[in-house]
């Protein structure tokens, strides 16, 4: 079992880019956000406490669009 994760900073600071997925309530976040795919860290799995939210396949979708972008995968 991993004792590590990846992760990706939510933040309020929305500049409309192709690294950042929009969240809001619907997913689980309490007011308009983004998750930044730029900044992808590395975290061990015993900081994290609790799980704020869980994306649906399409948001997912979207996240993975961003990470390839975000590395120049595409």
């Amino acid at each position: 079992m991993r004792n590590a994760v990846p992760v990706a900073q939510i933040t309020t600071t929305v500049r409309n880019i192709p690294v950042e997925i929009p969240l809001n309530k619907k997913d689980g976040l309490p007011e308009l956000c983004v998750a930044d795919l730029d900044t992808i860290t590395t975290i061990r799995k015993s900081i994290l406490t609790e799980r704020i939210c869980a994306l649906k396949a399409e948001k997912m979708h979207a996240v993975d669009k961003a990470i390839k972008f975000a590395l120049a995968l595409d």
